[in-house]
């Protein structure tokens, strides 16, 4: 399947799933707000979101489909089936004894990652409510996470792309159904959260039986293969620790400042996981598989045109949407959240903190291009390395800037912006010795005009923003109105720019098209 076309289906359904949550969102702000029910339930959110950073799209995910799709290139399907069933009945099993064991554990959990609602005892007794409802997410998605890396693997990217879906749907139809029976909001998106776990699986397993593959529960064997499994875990999980160390810090630092602190960070990260999740997840998805066969093939041809493509595509996508992001903040998360309980001051301070992740995300996006590099060679330790390099400096850059420079709930945003660059720096210098895995002559050509246009089109819309919003803004029809025709501009401007100056050409798409196969 071409890489491409592979990208466009997760991209996409990403997209309509992020569009979805969109929607979401804004009935989130509007019914919950930003206040201390608020900051409860998105620590309920992130909790099992954190542990599926290792169980699901994180360290088992990078050395399962490489496994796999190792397998399926050397013609074992029987192999690949039992294996993956393995891969699944060891999760499953270590998966419900950690759940069962957090749940008991969880005002231990919440004290640790939340200390600041220590003593509100509002906050802490609904965070542990919440959390204890949210957590079987974990092994639900975990579960799902493998059977679409299957499915993946076979070059059917749709049905797990599609997942997300459910998820905001779910809990579009708690708020709007569950609220009026439930104790609080909270409690309504924490039931509707573990609705979506049920949801998403079934899909999952459904599409597993239409594709005619073999995934069955069974004993729990430690085969050579579930070693290698683990052993190529190992330093995913390390890396996924830190990562989470990271995460854990932003939300202890961001519990210990006002109330709302939590909810801005998740309001903005919202717009910011648009491009990144469209993006990133889509060549995460569709170039794993594909690089793991080329590199397993020795193709170092092949190797070097998925990994210069794809960072190309990611950059000429990433650049503009963070450049909008960056530029006109407070008419994005006005238009999208500004109503009900999220006020105009809520407005201000998320916009700040947007701005901060705004800075980094064509870096996190390449980031992602780079580490699925090293794993389709099955190196999980050196990405792990340079995650623990960058995450010491994030959190000590964050505290530094919240504590010393006064930057409030916005420096733990900057912080993060700013070492995504550091990271796509290290990562970049890591693979210097790997010619199939360096810059050809078309991307060092094409980078250039893509900076330049983006650079375009940011300087047109700060203009517009600036000097004629104000004048048609007044009213929920005219702020819609005013972000549609912002963003039509910036595409347009923006298409514009890379057409002139050939960053992209019909010729070369075509080229790309016929070349990938």
């Amino acid at each position: 399947m071409k890489l491409i076309n592979a990208m466009a289906t997760v991209a996409g359904l990403t997209g309509v799933s992020r569009i979805l949550g969109f929607v979401r969102d804004i009935l989130t702000a509007a019914i919950l707000g930003a206040g201390p029910i608020a900051d409860a339930f998105f620590v309920a959110l992130k909790l099992p979101n954190f542990f599926r950073r290792v169980t699901a799209e994180g360290a088992f995910s990078v050395a399962f489909v490489p496994l796999y799709s190792e397998k399926l290139g050397q013609k074992d399907q029987e192999g690949a089936s039992l294996f993956a069933s393995n891969a699944f009945s060891v999760m499953m099993l270590f998966l419900v004894l950690f759940t069962m064991l957090a749940i008991v554990a969880m005002p231990a959990i919440i004290s640790i990652i939340a200390p600041g609602f220590r003593g509100d005892e509002l906050r802490f007794d609904l965070a542990v409510e919440l959390s204890r409802v949210t957590f079987p997410y974990l092994l639900l998605m975990s579960l799902t996470a493998l059977l679409g890396g299957v499915l993946n693997a076979h070059n059917r990217f749709a049905p797990f792309a599609a997942a997300p879906i459910f998820f905001n749907l779910c809990l579009i139809i708690a708020l709007l159904c569950f609220t009026s029976f439930s104790a609080t909001v909270g409690h309504a998106l924490a039931y509707g959260i573990a609705l979506a776990g049920a949801a998403q699986f079934l899909w999952l397993v459904w599409h597993i039986k239409k594709a005619g593959l073999r995934i069955r529960v069974k004993k729990p064997e430690f085969t050579p293969n579930i070693k290698k499994l683990f052993r190529l875990m190992g330093p995913g999980v390390i890396g996924a620790g830190v990562m989470h160390i990271n995460l854990f810090a932003d939300l202890i630092i961001a519990s210990m400042l006002a109330s709302g602190s939590i909810s801005y960070l998740y309001y903005a990260d919202r717009l910011n996981q648009l491009p990144l999740g469209m993006v990133g997840i889509a060549v995460g998805t569709a170039l794993l598989p594909m690089l793991s066969k080329a590199v397993a093939a020795k193709d170092a041809e092949r190797t070097q045109h998925l990994f210069n493509r794809a960072l190309e595509i990611c950059l000429l996508l990433a650049l503009p949407a963070a450049a909008a992001l960056f530029v006109m903040p407070e008419t994005l998360i006005g238009t999208l959240f500004q109503r009900g309980e999220f006020t105009a001051d809520d407005t201000a301070i998320a916009a700040t903190v947007l701005m901060g992740y705004a800075v980094g995300l064509p870096a996190y996006i390449a980031v992602k291009v780079f580490s699925t590099a090293y794993w389709s060679q099955q190196d999980t330790m050196s990405p792990v390395k340079i995650s623990v390099v960058t995450t010491l400096i994030n959190i000590a850059l964050s505290l530094i800037l919240v504590l010393v420079f006064d930057f409030g709930v916005a420096g733990i945003a900057l912080s993060t912006g700013l070492v995504g660059w550091l990271q796509l720096y290290l990562l970049h210098r890591g693979l210097k010795g790997q010619v199939n895995l360096q810059f050809d002559k078309r991307f060092k050509s094409v980078i250039f005009r893509i900076i330049f246009s983006t650079l375009l089109m940011a300087v047109v819309l700060l203009v517009v923003d600036k000097y004629l919003g104000d004048f048609v803004r007044e009213g929920e029809l005219a702020k819609i109105l005013t972000l549609g025709g912002l963003v039509t501009l910036g595409l347009i401007t923006y298409a514009a720019a890379v057409i002139t100056t050939k960053a992209v050409s019909i010729g070369e798409f075509k080229k790309y098209l016929v070349k990938n196969k």
